[in-house]
């Protein structure tokens, strides 16, 4: 399993590079030229970096993951993509993107983008907060086996 991470706006890289590290499991940072980074990455943890165009990294993610890799993203199509060639997928938020729940994601998405577009406003995400980062730590820990 190689770990596959839409990371230019990800706040979990910290926790996927240092629980990610304890079980040797490879992790692929994919990020846009504007978000380089000098910054030193243990062994094993590898930054690819893709054009500035829109969804850029989401091909390359696509192109390299296999059956049985692992993605971390907040991009539902993303997500789909990869629940369809057979990766798991989870969300920042700590919650496992499944066949189950992408249609109805998808669906809202579809929604909400349609109310922008006919000039109403709709919500964003809501904040980041500690427990959301606290249940993703907890999750992707079950995941890649260290609980």
């Amino acid at each position: 399993m190689k770990i596959y991470v839409d990371a230019d706006a990800c706040p979990v890289k910290s926790i996927i590079i240092s629980e990610a590290t304890k079980t040797g499991t490879p992790v692929i940072l994919v990020t846009s030229f504007p978000h380089y980074s000098s910054e030193e990455y243990p062994e094993g943890v590898e930054t690819i970096y893709v054009d500035t165009g829109a969804d850029a990294a989401d091909y390359r993610i696509m192109k390299l993951a296999e059956t049985g890799d692992l993605s971390i993203t907040q991009d539902y199509g993303l997500a789909s993509l990869g629940l369809a060639k057979g990766c798991t997928v989870l969300h920042h938020k700590g919650f496992l993107y499944t066949n189950d729940n992408i249609d109805q994601l998808l669906q809202s998405r579809y929604l909400s983008a349609m109310e922008r577009k006919s000039g109403k406003r709709t919500k964003g995400p809501k904040a980041f907060t500690n427990e959301d980062r606290e249940k993703f730590k907890q999750l992707f820990r079950k995941i890649i086996g260290l609980d």
